[in-house]
């Protein structure tokens, strides 16, 4: 199944769709459009293991509006906070065969859909703030003693990546483009943790993608797009020579006093259209959210009438693809 371009690259947007992050509407997708002049050929949102359900609804109304549903698919539950560690859905219980009935109703149901669908399963899995990260199951023990090059906590993930997408694809969901989608920076920055290592192999995996960010909190360094970038691209480039690329998150906060938030995006656009050839799709992280501190990480579009300008007028390139490069049977919804 082709779905990317063979020229250019789709444009898509994760578009502030609530705390659970799937609270999606036609209008929403629409005044997004209208604001940032650009029709998305990507949609993502999450579907987080908790809620216990297949989003239909929602990759319904992404269809219908003309787009490919991106599914960050995370075993993740209530009250989904970052630096808590594993909860039920502990990756050795999904081993264990726990959760297998909500993954054969979820794989049924993607099926039912019969289009294609993106799926991100255990995203940013390098990072220490998920719960399914290898830091919490094992780290970097060996194995082994007799394999000091394979570590206890990407070893376990990498089982349970491939241990769902058996069980789903013998379902027989094959509309279903699986995506490994690393972090491009890996903390804690050790040897066991770097992306390959978790890696579970290119007969699991469709694409490859990563999260790219500038600066999002207030005490983060100002970066560039190209330090955010380049090493991650490389390294995710060395998993695969053929599978294409997904930037399946990107954006930057708007903090003036430490540099330009409108000249980081046109940035963006300019480096991943010129030097990133791999790239074929990048999916804009709309959102502005309260911190602990009571500070706000505004990573909106138009954060600032500059950063929407550059925004619209980065998007805008012929290059960045508005419509898909195939045709879907749209859906009525009501």
């Amino acid at each position: 199944m082709t779905v990317f371009p063979k020229n250019g690259a789709y444009t898509g947007a994760f578009m502030d769709f609530g705390a659970t992050e799937d609270e999606i509407s036609l209008d929403i997708l629409e005044d997004f459009e209208k604001m940032s002049g650009k029709h998305q050929t990507i949609v993502a949102f999450s579907s987080f293991w908790g809620e216990q359900n297949f989003p239909m609804k929602n990759v319904q109304i992404i269809s219908h509006y003309g787009a490919i549903p991106l599914i960050f698919w995370s075993p993740w539950d209530r009250p989904y906070a970052e630096d808590r560690g594993p909860d039920r859905f502990n990756l050795k219980n999904i081993l264990a065969g726990m959760w297998d009935n909500y993954i054969d109703q979820w794989a049924d149901q993607a099926k039912d859909y019969g289009k294609p669908i993106l799926v991100s399963w255990g995203l940013e899995m390098n990072g220490y703030w998920f719960p399914w990260s290898g830091y919490f199951y094992g780290g970097g023990t060996p194995v082994t003693e007799g394999e000091p090059n394979r570590y206890q906590g990407p070893e376990v993930f990498k089982q349970a990546y491939r241990y769902v997408v058996n069980r789903v694809r013998t379902r027989g969901a094959k509309n279903i483009l699986w995506g490994f989608h690393a972090n491009n920076f890996t903390y804690p920055d050790e040897p066991w943790n770097s992306m390959d290592r978790y890696y579970p192999g290119s007969d699991y995996v469709d694409w490859l993608g990563l999260s790219v960010y500038g600066k999002q909190l207030s005490d983060d360094d100002w970066i560039s797009f190209h330090t955010a970038m380049n090493s991650a691209y490389e390294n995710i480039c060395k998993l695969d020579s053929t599978k294409p690329v997904i930037v399946a998150e990107w954006g930057v906060g708007e903090f003036p006093r430490a540099g330009s938030k409108s000249e980081w995006i046109r940035e963006a656009f300019t480096a991943l259209e010129t030097e990133y050839p791999r790239v074929k799709a990048a999916v804009y992280w709309h959102e502005r959210w309260r911190n602990k501190d009571d500070t706000y990480s505004n990573l909106h579009i138009n954060s600032s009438p500059e950063a929407l300008e550059a925004y619209r007028a980065g998007v805008a390139a012929p290059h960045w693809l508005g419509h898909l490069q195939y045709e879907i049977e749209k859906p009525n919804v009501q």
